[in-house]
């Protein structure tokens, strides 16, 4: 019999070859550069330590880490695309989800519109300044590095970024037809009208306004924030156009923010792996027989988990695929299941490793460690608060779990078979707080310890599902970091115009006492995180907020915590709560539904933001004991 697998492949000929590379080429390129990041930065650990034993101290490992660097800055633009053409950037869609279908398509035309502006801005500046730097033969870098060679990879990306912009266009007015088409290049040449006119705002209102506008219309909060800089310099002229291409390099050329990447990695191959069965087990068998058991094992595995993979969407994806199920197989209502994983996996934010965590110490010059360590005691606060209130909800409703007898050696069995998952906190942690290495180390050596784990022992990771995993690993690495690399232009402007100090005048002129001010920025930042991402609510707020609390004596590591538990109840919010929609996919719950459910659990984690808020010790006594 005759095989058709080649006839039906889409990619037969020099067409399909065409095809294959125009859907996976970013996609290529960002696994292998994530990939290498890590192989780089868990050599130069290993090197120190294990290396140097058999060498006598002979050469070194400084270069992975600068390779690494140089690798991250790439991927982190040369990803986007991807996201570009799955339509996967973060934004606002609380408008957009209420237009009728015409008004939706035409919004769409405006939005690619106004994403090509900006790429065409950034390609034109970045090329004129890889232009400068070669005639000048700018190095960088200890190993004296031409600046041309690592800087080259931006402007080939917003190339591929103006592309992916261009077909979706197409796609889109195809889709739209010519009516329709026209009046959404109508409505952005009037948005723009401002700006073009040079009208006398001035460059808060510019800078503002405009974001606001942005994010109504649906455009990805990145691109919002970089479009409205734009807007802000045209207009106002805050700063020379130049400045766009120094900033697209320097913006994320830290080691501190490729943590970012690694953890992300690390919490994919853990859940891959079959690392989030073994702990689910364990407490399974330690709760599943009280009142709210499986919640509460639920909850445990969430706490656990979390200090593997920093993310709360990762969280609620890897355990709630686990545990929704075998809640509701054994009589627990589907609403609940789904509401206790929602809720449980913003622990993802608290307890270390913590994305949000990095991007607040990155946006305030705060350590990293510390904020590790300062987010320990509110995250098993807020594990704890759930917990009880899915015992009484559950001893209300008469949701016992099985009544089977628990068996202290099977337990311990449970234990020693988990033993490799248990290890990862330890390896995570123990190697930060014990100065072995830096965050960033410690996410590589964890991202390489998950994939072995996971492969050779737990053997959850295969030919089948590693591809995707590293493929959606640099996805969400780009969606994140991204978000910073074109915050930095917003916040700069922000800062050249002194608006963080207005506002802070503002504010305190309101009341210059520690609790009622706490109190107002509790507030703000709760309704801020019902309608915007997390990472970009810390970039966009941190460089505002910071100086306002710190001017009443307020410590920046215990405001970073705060900041975290406001925003992270925010994932159960809506309209943009994350970790609700994830829940809602996962359980098959209607959205309107679930957000009913969350009520008594949320409550239990604002008494958490209270304590976190008014007690300070709960979030800086750990610190204190780190270096």
């Amino acid at each position: 019999m005759e095989n058709t697998n080649t006839e039906l492949s889409p990619y037969r000929g020099i067409k399909g070859k065409i095809k294959w590379i125009d859907d996976n080429l970013e996609s290529v390129i960002g696994m292998i550069g994530i990939v290498l990041m890590m192989i780089f930065l868990f050599w130069q650990t290993a090197y120190r330590y294990i290396v140097t034993n058999f060498t006598n101290g002979g050469g070194g490992a400084a270069w992975a880490e600068e390779f690494a660097r140089y690798i991250f800055i790439a991927i982190t633009y040369l990803v986007i695309p991807v996201a570009i053409k799955r339509r996967s950037l973060v934004r606002i869609d609380m408008l957009y989800d209420h237009l009728p279908k015409r008004l939706q398509d035409i919004s769409w035309i405006i939005v690619d519109l106004f994403c090509l502006g900006l790429a065409f801005a950034e390609l034109t500046q970045c090329t004129n300044n890889l232009i400068t730097a070669n005639n000048f033969g700018t190095i960088i870098g200890s190993y004296s590095i031409p600046y041309t060679i690592p800087y080259c990879a931006i402007p080939i990306a917003f190339i591929l970024i103006i592309i992916r912009f261009v077909q979706d266009l197409i796609k889109q007015a195809r889709e739209c037809g010519i009516v329709n088409t026209v009046l959404g290049c109508a409505v952005a040449v009037i948005i723009m009208l401002p700006v073009i006119l040079k009208l006398p705002m001035n460059a808060a209102a510019y800078l503002f306004l405009y974001f606001a506008v942005f994010l109504l219309l649906g455009v990805p909060i990145a691109f919002s924030l970089g479009i409205a800089g734009i807007c802000c310099i045209l207009g106002a002229g805050s700063l020379p156009i130049t400045y766009l291409g120094q900033i697209a390099f320097g913006s994320i050329n830290s080691t501190a923010i490729m943590c970012i990447p690694l953890f992300i990695m690390a919490g994919n191959f853990m859940g891959e792996g079959g690392l989030s069965n073994r702990l689910f087990s364990i407490a399974d068998e330690l709760f599943g027989n009280v009142y709210g058991g499986m919640a509460m094992a639920t909850i445990a595995t969430c706490m656990i988990f979390a200090a593997m993979s920093g993310s709360g969407p990762a969280t609620v994806a890897s355990i709630g695929a686990l545990t929704i199920p075998a809640m509701v197989k054994r009589g627990y209502g589907r609403e609940f299941s789904a509401a206790v994983v929602a809720c449980a996996g913003a622990i993802g934010v608290l307890i270390p490793p913590s994305n949000p965590l990095v991007m607040y110490g990155i946006s305030g010059g705060v350590s990293i460690s510390k904020l590790f360590a300062a987010g320990v005691v509110p995250g098993i606060l807020v594990g704890l608060g759930l917990m009880v209130v899915s015992y009484f909800w559950s001893k209300k409703a008469g949701w016992k779990g099985d009544s089977k007898k628990r068996d202290w050696k099977h337990i311990g069995k449970l234990i020693w078979e988990a033993k490799w998952a248990l290890m990862v906190p330890v390896i995570i942690l123990g190697g930060i707080y014990s100065g072995l290495c830096t965050p960033t180390e410690a996410a590589a050596v964890a991202a390489v310890y998950g994939l072995v784990v996971g492969t050779f022992i737990y053997k959850g990771i295969n030919k089948d599902n590693i591809i995707p995993c590293l493929r959606e690993s640099a996805i969400t690495s780009s969606t994140c970091v991204s978000l910073l690399a074109f915050a930095t232009i917003f916040g700069n402007i922000m800062t050249m115009e002194r608006i963080p100090y207005t506002v802070a005048e503002f504010i305190t002129g309101i009341t210059s006492n520690k609790i009622l001010l706490l109190l107002i920025i509790n507030l703000l930042l709760l309704v801020v995180g019902m309608f915007m991402d997390t990472l970009a609510s810390i970039i966009i707020l941190t460089p505002i907020l910071l100086p306002i609390v710190t001017s009443v004596g307020i410590d920046p590591i215990h405001f970073g915590v705060i900041m975290v538990v406001n925003l992270a109840i925010g994932f159960v919010t809506p309209p943009v709560g994350v970790n609700l929609f994830v829940a809602s996919g996962i359980g098959k719950v209607k959205i309107e539904t679930l957000s009913k459910n969350v009520l008594p659990l949320l409550a239990s984690m604002l008494i958490v933001l209270l304590l976190t808020t008014y007690i300070p010790a709960l979030c800086l006594t750990l610190p204190s004991f780190t270096s």
